[in-house]
Formats: C-alpha cells, sequence, structure tokens
C-alpha cells in the first residue's frame, strides 16, 4: 500500500496531450518516493492518452471547473473558510485581486481554492503548482487558508501574460519556483523580492523512455520525385507556433526540390492552416495528422529527415518556453531548423545542432529548409550533435534530483511565513 500523499500538486488540466513535461515531472517524482496526489482545475478534453501518463500512479482529483457545477462543494469549502487562521489573509488577498479583475474568472479561482483547502488531505505538507497564472492564483489563496507552503515550476504563456502586478504578489507569496529557460528567470527574477527563489531548470528528458535513434538514414537530398525529403513539425495549431510561416516557407522553395511535411497537433488554428496550404498550393504535399500520442510521434521522427518548429511571439505577448518537442525530435537524432527566439536557441546551436533563422521571418526559414533538405551529410552531423548535446547537458535525472530534494523535504518555517505573506 502507498504512503499517504504529503504533496499536492496543482495543474490546469489533467492529462493533457502538449503537456509532455508535466507528466514526466510528476512521474520522476514517484519513482524517487514522493507520495503525491495530483488536482486539476480542469477534466480532460483529449481522447488519447500518453503511456507516462497511465504510468503514473497517483491519484487525480478534479476541482470544479465551474463553480455551479459543484455548489455543495464550494459551499462546504466555505463554510469551512471561516474557522481557518487564514480566512482574513484569504479575503484581502482576494479583494484585492477582485479590485483588478472583477471577473467571473476571479472568482471561479476563488471558489475552486475554498474547495481546495477543505478537501486536500491532512497530511499534505506542500503545494506545488505548474503555470504561475490561474492555478497560481488557486494555489495561493488555498495555502493561505491551510497555511500551507508552497512553490511553481513556471514555462511560457504564465510568465509572459500574467500582469506584472499579479506576478509580483504570487513570486513574494511563493516559497521559490522554476522555470525552464533563461528569459523567463529573468523576468521573474526581476519582479521577484528574492531573486535567487527563482531558479533555473530545464525540463530534459529521459533518455530511457525513449528508442535509441536510428543508425543511419537515407541519404535523401530532395532530386527524386518518388523519395521526397520528409520534414515533420509537431505543436498545437495556435499563433505562437508559427506554422503559417512554414506553410509560406514551405510553397517558396524552389520547385526541383521534391518533399513532404507532416504536421502533428490539433487546435484553434488547424483549418485555418488547412485552408492556407490549398490556397498556396502545396496542400497535397502537407498532412496535417492531428492529434498523436508520443509513440506515435516518436516513430513518425524516426521516419523523417528533419524537424521544424517555427515559433515566434503571439499577438498577446504569448510565446514557447523550450518546447519539449524539439528535445524529443534530437533524441532521434533529427537536425532542427527553427526560429531563434524563446528557449530554442539554448538547446539548438546554429550550425552545431541545427539551422536557427529571425522569428517570423518565412523566406530565411524556406532558405534554411532549402539547405537543409539538399545536404543529407550536414543533416546527419547536426542530427549527431543535438542527440549528443541532449544526452550530456538536457538530461531530465539532476532537475528531477534537485525537485525531489525539495519538495520532500519537510516544510520549514520560512516557507511557511512566504505562504502567509
Amino acid at each position: 500500500m502507498s504512503p499517504p500523499a504529503t504533496l499536492a500538486i496543482v495543474v490546469k488540466g489533467y492529462p493533457r496531450l502538449s503537456e509532455t513535461f508535466i507528466a514526466q515531472e510528476i512521474l520522476g517524482l514517484e519513482t524517487r518516493g514522493i507520495p503525491l496526489e495530483i488536482w486539476s482545475l480542469r477534466h480532460p478534453t483529449e481522447r488519447l492518452v500518453h503511456p507516462m501518463n497511465a504510468a503514473i500512479r497517483a491519484p487525480v482529483r478534479y476541482l470544479p471547473e465551474y463553480l455551479h457545477e459543484g455548489p455543495v462543494r464550494v459551499l462546504r469549502g466555505l463554510l469551512g473558510a471561516f474557522g481557518r487562521p487564514g480566512f482574513g489573509a484569504f479575503l484581502r488577498a482576494g479583494w484585492r485581486d477582485l479590485r483588478h479583475d472583477p471577473t467571473a474568472n476571479r472568482m471561479r479561482r476563488l471558489g475552486q481554492a475554498l474547495v481546495l483547502a477543505r478537501e486536500l488531505p491532512a497530511g499534505i505538507r506542500r503545494l506545488h503548482v505548474h503555470y504561475l497564472h490561474t492555478p497560481a492564483s488557486v494555489v495561493r489563496y488555498a495555502a493561505l487558508l491551510r497555511d500551507l507552503p508552497w512553490s511553481y515550476s513556471a514555462h511560457a504563456k504564465d510568465i509572459w501574460t500574467t500582469p506584472d502586478r499579479e506576478l509580483r504578489d504570487k513570486l513574494a507569496a511563493a516559497a521559490w519556483g522554476a522555470t525552464c529557460t533563461r528569459d523567463g528567470q529573468a523576468r521573474l527574477a526581476a519582479l521577484a523580492p528574492r531573486p535567487d527563489a527563482v531558479r533555473l531548470l530545464y525540463h530534459g528528458l529521459d533518455l530511457g523512455r525513449f528508442p535509441a535513434p536510428p543508425e543511419a538514414r537515407p541519404a535523401r537530398d530532395g532530386s527524386d520525385p518518388g523519395d521526397p525529403v520528409r520534414i515533420v513539425t509537431v505543436g498545437r495549431a495556435v499563433e505562437k507556433k508559427g506554422f503559417d510561416d512554414l506553410l509560406r516557407a514551405l510553397a517558396a522553395l524552389p520547385p526541383d526540390l521534391h518533399w513532404r511535411c507532416a504536421h502533428v497537433g490539433s487546435g484553434e488554428r488547424l483549418a485555418g492552416l488547412k485552408a492556407l496550404a490549398a490556397a498556396l498550393g502545396i496542400a497535397e504535399r502537407v498532412a496535417f495528422l492531428g492529434a498523436r500520442t508520443q509513440p506515435d510521434v516518436i516513430a513518425l521522427l524516426r521516419e523523417a529527415d528533419l524537424f521544424c518548429l517555427p515559433a515566434r511571439a503571439a499577438g498577446s505577448g504569448d510565446r514557447d518556453g523550450l518546447p519539449n518537442v524539439v528535445m524529443e525530435a534530437a533524441s532521434q537524432a533529427l537536425p532542427l531548423v527553427a526560429t531563434d527566439f524563446a528557449g530554442i536557441p539554448e538547446f539548438v546551436r546554429d550550425g552545431l545542432d541545427g539551422l536557427l533563422v529571425p522569428p517570423g521571418d518565412w523566406e530565411s526559414l524556406s532558405n534554411a529548409l532549402n539547405r537543409a533538405c539538399r545536404d543529407p551529410a550536414e543533416r546527419a552531423a547536426m542530427g549527431r550533435s543535438a542527440f549528443e548535446r541532449l544526452r550530456t547537458a538536457f538530461a531530465a535525472a539532476p532537475g528531477l534530483d534537485w525537485l525531489a530534494a525539495r519538495l520532500g523535504e519537510p516544510a520549514p518555517d520560512a516557507d511557511r511565513a512566504m505562504a502567509r505573506a
């Protein structure tokens, strides 16, 4: 029988196909002996589940996504909150936030926090949350009510689209936190009262979950229409991924270059991307495969010749961190054609592990794809380099060891004081 959980990990939705890095972390903490449970603000919306999620044994509990879906739970949470020493601090924090953000979404987070604070088992000593936007709001309020320390893992959208005022409040209240890119760490450290409490911690990749890369790939150079160069891209069809730039880059490739491209992922812009491919006259050469599990993605990467990710900033300010799929492509010794943006250049060294181009510049992207497609020897060298960089500098184990040490230790009084701040 497993020991009772001492750690609660709070996420926005669970499980999610796009968040293999969260599943890897949870599974890594479990294998290091941390008794934990998972609390999710949303139920899953996807039919497919990664095998890694199926391997996780922690119980998963769901908060009411909308308060009218769990009125009894919310009412019990409110009644239970009256007698808690942290109720006054909860009211002050909630009122401050409501004055700046008088929305139904803010009320929903306060209600979810009431439920979380009441329903957390007595043995929980810590809270850890993924993302500093809405999930961290729920955790901060619940931590005040339960007088518990909390920490965070910040990633991408939560760092760049959350207002500075709100980030300052959360960073002041959290005991410590980690984020996965240098840019993200710099932004949070500039807002935090204790910059040294914001740690740079790459997700890395657990290569034990992946097959060894192919020993060799066919020397395709785009000259044979019967055996075109195979390009793969993976990611949700959203603005920040830049897939429209990729389609324009592909359409601009010379007519004597033979290629095929496969896109894996769902998302709000998928229909628009299909329409754009048709308008550009390349629909027959671009396959939109929809959502796939990680084993299916790896199988596709093993058959590919190169991987491309044209990430950029969205109009809202949203941006990627260091996308896990870049490292997954490297796990199969694929050369990487990507943008010099966000956390990507922290992994990809231009000319060594792949080719980097300015974000939003589809003409430069087309030139880089043309170069990579025509030179199988250079692709092979860059793929080998990317794999070695992943193996030696971006393994998951060191970061997971550090997290397990922090999350498994008894909560010191200083951490509790931060939760009450």
